[in-house]
């Protein structure tokens, strides 16, 4: 049953996050990725609110819980699971891997953005 909620939440998070990204970039524009950015923040304060509401308030199944965190906010914004991560680190009092792994993940998301695209256009294959 897990894999049935994720998709199902999976669909509504892309969904949400298509839709999003259409009505903040009519209201704001697209020089600068504040539809991004509000989903980033969103599904980050989602997931950490969700997170501890399934897990200490709420009742719900574990397969359900699944479905929307993974499913539903892994659809919307990876970077949910990111914030939680680096939150967990925090909480555990490890704030040097807390450091790193925000540094990193950011330094090295954009350098792997930056190679994938020179690769794209720079390796012998032209439309």
């Amino acid at each position: 049953m897990t894999f049935v909620y994720i998709a199902i939440f999976a669909i509504l998070g892309a969904f949400a996050r298509y839709g999003q990204t259409l009505a903040v970039q009519g209201v704001l524009g697209r020089g600068f990725p504040f539809a991004t950015l509000s989903i980033n923040v969103l599904g980050s304060f989602l997931m950490g609110f969700l997170f501890f509401e399934t897990l200490e308030r709420v009742n719900v199944s574990p397969d359900l819980r699944t479905g929307i965190l993974t499913g539903g906010l892994g659809a919307y914004t990876t970077f949910s699971t990111f914030s939680l991560e680096t939150l967990n680190l925090i909480e555990n009092g490890d704030w040097a891997k807390a450091g790193l792994y925000v540094a990193a993940s950011v330094l090295l998301s954009i350098g792997a953005a930056i190679l994938g695209a020179f690769l794209s256009r720079n390796l012998g294959v032209s439309a």
